[in-house]
């Protein structure tokens, strides 16, 4: 699996998790902390393999992408600060919705933006085999991703 396609799928993944979600009831707040808790796992080992692995590769083998990367980073640095206080959040808590809201938002911003604009761009300038290579390597990287999205690096810049 190329590192792309793996991106895109956790992409879809935590798509999926949006909309349980959003589909929760809304006094449903046990389902809803099953389902943050899982969006909390994912985010945090997606943003983990992307800013350790993807990011630095993509930077390096297209330097034009280095403002994207700066952004992505950016971008990553709010949402694992917003999964942190979801994690010690009470979902009954008035704030939880639309907290969860924010993120969900913040989240779907950031993949199209990659998606749409700059996986285009990686990919051309990546080629098949490195990107194969990377994927292979981020796959294996998953089972060394924090469980606290504060240990993510963009936490801390």
């Amino acid at each position: 699996m190329d590192a792309i396609v793996l991106l895109k799928d956790d992409h879809k993944t935590v798509e999926g998790l949006f909309k349980q979600f959003e589909k929760a009831g809304e006094k449903a707040h046990k389902e809803k902390q099953r389902i943050v808790e899982q969006i909390i796992q994912e985010l945090t080992t997606h943003a983990y393999i992307e800013e350790t692995i993807f990011y630095p590769a993509a930077r390096e083998a297209v330097p034009e992408t280095g403002d994207h990367v700066l952004e992505s980073v950016e971008e990553h640095h709010v949402v694992v600060w917003m999964l942190s206080e979801l994690k010690n959040l009470d979902p009954a808590d008035e704030r939880y919705d639309a907290k969860v809201t924010v993120l969900i938002e913040n989240v779907r911003h950031h993949v199209e933006e990659e998606e749409q604009e700059w996986f285009p761009q990686v990919r051309e300038g990546m080629g098949r085999k490195r990107l194969q290579e990377l994927g292979e390597q981020m796959e294996k990287a998953k089972a060394d991703a924090p469980s606290d999205p504060l240990a993510v690096m963009s936490a801390r810049q």
